[in-house]
Parts: structure tokens; sequence; C-alpha cells
């Protein structure tokens, strides 16, 4: 990926723990490496096919000043977050915020925070058993895409498929979708759980009956194995109701375990079948 870099903008700011510094102001120093693909611009000379780094700045001094936190941690984080959200282009960035006059009582030439914050690909399965099925999974696109730091980039077809698990149950109604977000894992697993309860989901029976179904099956590349969070989904290749809605929208999409495309995983489970 390309790189843009900013280097200690020095913008004159309210922030900081003690009272004195929210009032007077002081000093910070401001660095940004803005990751972009500058091929087309670097073609056609067009600056609209690129970041313009003196908007960027213009928006890091507009930002600093009209804002008032105690932390540059804070600082830093809603300032590299406004400006992901903010530019179209803009598909990661390094964020460094100096404080030069930091109020320690001792000699140092800066304190600072630096941050490294991106876009990321994750790929959510849903599904739905229980009343107005269809509702209940137009509903849950609809909150993803209104989520701040999310945005549903592709969504499958609606798949009928039978119950998996305890078969005596209703047909469900299943789907996939592609989600460009800003959130960890973590916090997207807490946001479909918020989801799922708003849809008046309970957790009564393991596999059974569900108002709605909401799992990460991929985010990026991530391999993660913790006990309540398993990225990618520890039984998505095993499912052919994940595996066909998922295979419509990223069929070369590529486990980071198996090494398999979600085509081969699911040409090898219909062999299976």
């Amino acid at each position: 990926m390309d790189k843009i870099k900013i280097e200690e903008l020095e913008v004159f700011a309210k922030h900081g723990v003690f009272p004195e510094e929210n009032v007077l102001g002081q000093k910070f120093l401001v660095s940004a490496v803005l990751y972009t693909d500058t091929r087309k611009a670097g073609q056609t000379d067009d600056l609209t096919a690129s970041i313009h780094y003196g908007e960027i700045s213009q928006f890091i001094d507009r930002f600093m000043k009209e804002h008032t936190f105690c932390l540059l941690e804070r600082a830093a984080e809603r300032l590299a977050e406004e400006l992901l959200l903010h530019t179209p282009l803009l598909k990661r960035i390094e964020l460094e915020i100096k404080k030069p006059w930091a109020p320690v009582g001792l000699p140092l030439k800066t304190v600072s925070v630096e941050i490294d914050r991106s876009w990321h690909a994750a790929y959510i399965a849903l599904g739905s058993n229980i009343g107005e099925k269809k509702r209940y999974l137009d509903k849950a696109v609809e909150a993803l895409n209104e989520t701040r730091g999310c945005r549903v980039e592709r969504i499958s077809s609606y798949i009928e498929t039978p119950p998996y698990g305890v078969i005596d149950q209703d047909m469900f109604l299943n789907a996939c979708l592609k989600l460009s977000t800003l959130l960890s894992p973590r916090e997207l697993l807490a946001r479909l759980h918020e989801i799922e309860k708003e849809a008046g989901r309970e957790r009564k029976i393991h596999w059974g009956p569900r108002t709605l179904d909401l799992d990460i099956i991929f985010y990026d590349d991530l391999v993660c194995q913790e006990e309540d969070l398993c990225i990618p989904h520890v039984e998505m290749h095993k499912r052919t109701f994940v595996l066909k809605p998922l295979h419509e929208i990223a069929p070369y999409k590529r486990h980071p375990v198996y090494g398999q495309t979600v085509r081969e995983m699911l040409e090898t489970l219909e062999i299976k079948r």
C-alpha cells in the first residue's frame, strides 16, 4: 500500500488531564501516515484520484481545536476514526500526537501516543427461523449498515435451508454479507449480540430456534481461538447454509487455516453429502 505522510503538524489546542490545560491550551504536534493507492493519481496527475494532504491537514487542525479531551489516547482514537470515516480513499492510518509541553515536572523533549487503525473486511452469516424471518434479516442488515464504523458492502440472496443440529424445528432463512468495519473483532461481536437482542433472540437451546443468529465467519485473515470468540467460525466449513450464500459474494475468499477457497470448501462438502 502506498503512503502519504504529514509530519509534525503544529496545532494549538486544549487537551489534558489538568483543568488549566483545558483552559489555557498548549502546542501539539500531529503526524499521520495515510495508506492509499496512488497509482491512478500517479498515472493521470489528477488530485481527485488521491488524498489531498492539504485538506487532511486542515481537518486535523480543525478537529484538534474544536474538541477537548483529557487523554492523548482519546484524541488520537477519535481523530483517526473521523479521518477514516470521512476520507473515501483512506484505507489505513498511522497517527501520532506529540505533547512537547507535558506538565510532568521533569525535563523531557516530548510525550506522545501513536496508534495504527484501518478498515477491516468481515464476513457475517445471518439466519432466522422464527416469525417474520425476512424482516429479521432485513433489520439486521439495516442495523449493521447504520452502526458507526460499519459499511455493508455486499449481501447474498436469502436462501431457505433445513435446520442444523436440532432438526425438529422450522426451516431457516440464511444469508451472508461482507462488512467493512473499523470495529475490533470483540467490538463487532458485541454489536452483533446487541442486534440479536433487539430482535428478541434468547439463547436457551443450543442449535435451537432463534429469531436472529449473527456469526462472524471471517475477519480479514485473522485466526483467533478464544473461549468466546473463534475466527474463522469453527464450524463454517461443515455448513452448507453458510457456504452457499458466502460463495455467492466471496467464492475465492481463502480460509486462513485450511487454505481452501469458499468454492473449494463448498464443493468438498457437496461431494461428501
